[in-house]
C-alpha cells in the first residue's frame, strides 16, 4: 500500500527495530461507532503492509464511538498507546492501552480514562522531561470551554494514574495569528519535540481563515512549565494533527493528515529540519 491507499486521520509513526509502525484514526469510522484501530508496517516509508488490527474494543468497554488519535510510545520495555474515546453516555477522554509488541494486541492498561473526569478531553500525547518525569499533554475541548486549552499533567512512573493536577499551558486564542473574530477556538493534536539546542517545542493544530493548520509553540524556559509562545504556522494548506520522527538514516520528518475533510484525508510526509531552534519544512 501507498499513503494514498491508507485512509486514516491523525497519523503517528513509531520507528522501532528497523521498521516503521503507522497508526491513526480509521477514516471510515472517524465520526461514527468504531470497533478498533489498525497498524501499518514499512521498512522504507513508501510501501506499507495492509491494515493489521492492533486494538479491538473489548466487550463491555465504556466507549464505542469516535476512537481517535492513537499514539504508541516505547517506555520501560513496553508499548503504551494513548487513545481518545467517547460514548453516548460519557464525554470524550484519553485512556492508556498497553502491549508487549508494536503490532498489538493493545489492551486497556488503566481501568478508566487517565484525563480528568468531567472534562471533555482529547488527543493525549506522552512526554518525559529531562528528569525522567512522565506527563500526558492533552487538549480540553472547545465544546466545553469555547476557547480550547492544552494542559500538562504528571503521571506516576508506571503510568497507572495521574500524579498531580492538570497545568494549563495555553489557550487556542493566544497566538497573535489566531482569528479573533471567532466565538470558539480549537486545540488539536499536541506533540512534544526537543531540539538539539535544548529548546522544547510543541506542534499542535487549530483553524485559521485558511483552514486547518499545523502550528508551532515553544516554552521560554525549555521546560513544560514555561510560558508558551507561538511561531507562525508551519503548514497552512488544510492539514494537521502531525508528529515528528527521525528515520533510521537520521532524516527528520513531519507526518500529518491532509486534507481535513472526511473521507479524503490521507497521511502526508514532509522532510523537516531544525533551523534557529525551531522546525521548518524543507
Amino acid at each position: 500500500m501507498k499513503f494514498s491507499d491508507v485512509h486514516i486521520r491523525d497519523p503517528f509513526v513509531l520507528p522501532y527495530d528497523g521498521k516503521y509502525y503507522l497508526y491513526g484514526t480509521r477514516g471510515s469510522t472517524a465520526w461514527t461507532k468504531a470497533e478498533g484501530l489498525d497498524v501499518y508496517v514499512s521498512t522504507d516509508l513508501e510501501d506499507w503492509t495492509d491494515a493489521h488490527e492492533c486494538f479491538a474494543v473489548p466487550q463491555n468497554f465504556w466507549a464505542d464511538k469516535e476512537i481517535w488519535a492513537p499514539e504508541v510510545h516505547h517506555y520501560n520495555g513496553s508499548f503504551y498507546m494513548f487513545v481518545t474515546f467517547r460514548s453516548e453516555e460519557r464525554d470524550r477522554a484519553t485512556q492508556i492501552l498497553k502491549s508487549d509488541s508494536p503490532m498489538g494486541p493493545f489492551l486497556p492498561f488503566t481501568e478508566d480514562a487517565i484525563t480528568p473526569i468531567g472534562w471533555r478531553c482529547l488527543d493525549g500525547t506522552f512526554y518525559v522531561d529531562k528528569k525522567g518525569v512522565p506527563y500526558i499533554i492533552f487538549c480540553r475541548e472547545w465544546q466545553q470551554v469555547k476557547d480550547g486549552e492544552i494542559h500538562a499533567m504528571k503521571l506516576k512512573k508506571d503510568l497507572t494514574a495521574a500524579d498531580g493536577e492538570p497545568i494549563l499551558l495555553f489557550k487556542a486564542s493566544q497566538p497573535d495569528w489566531a482569528d479573533k473574530t471567532r466565538e470558539t477556538f480549537i486545540t488539536d493534536g499536541p506533540f512534544m519535540y526537543r531540539t538539539k539546542d535544548d529548546r522544547l517545542l510543541m506542534i499542535w493544530s487549530t483553524f485559521t481563515p485558511k483552514g486547518y493548520v499545523q502550528a508551532v509553540a515553544y516554552s521560554d524556559n525549555g521546560e513544560i512549565n514555561g510560558n508558551w509562545l507561538h511561531e507562525s504556522p508551519m503548514f497552512e494548506e488544510n492539514g494537521g494533527h502531525g508528529m515528528i520522527f527521525d528515520d533510521f538514516n537520521g532524516n527528520k520528518y513531519l507526518i500529518l493528515h491532509s486534507p481535513n475533510e472526511n473521507p479524503y484525508e490521507r497521511p502526508i510526509l514532509f522532510p523537516v529540519v531544525e533551523i534557529d531552534g525551531s522546525i521548518k519544512l524543507v
